[in-house]
């Protein structure tokens, strides 16, 4: 079975995709840009605010979802600057403790010109 989930603890979706989807055990999450879920405004004007925006947001998917950090099983992370890459290792070390499989690119540009991305995907209990 495939389900979308969703809750408003995380920003809603701003295109015709869901927050994320339950399937074959895993759950799939849409990538997290730094946005604030009551304001669709985005949060921080650092990498690192950023960042610990985008992991409160995964977070708040993760928790609606009966699942912690713990669960997530691989990650792909997205940044506008390379530069920012130690900075954000910082924040994201902090979060994704059980230190799942991971992807980090530097891309040409991200959405609403944020600096960051992470989307995951975790295993469900």
């Amino acid at each position: 079975m495939i389900e979308a989930t969703s809750t408003p603890k995380a920003p809603a979706a701003i295109g015709p995709y869901s927050q994320a989807m339950r399937a074959g055990g895993f759950l799939f999450a849409s990538g997290q840009i730094p946005l604030s879920p009551e304001t669709g405004e985005i949060v921080g004007a650092s990498i690192e605010e950023q960042a610990e925006r985008c992991c409160r947001n995964v977070e708040a998917i993760l928790e609606a979802n009966g699942l912690g950090f713990e669960d997530v099983v691989k990650t792909t992370c997205f940044l506008a600057d390379m530069g920012d890459f130690a900075a954000f290792n910082g924040v994201y070390a902090k979060f994704f403790t059980g230190k799942p499989a991971r992807s980090c690119v530097a891309v040409r540009e991200l959405p609403k010109k944020v600096l960051c991305e992470i989307e995951i995907i975790a295993a469900c209990k």
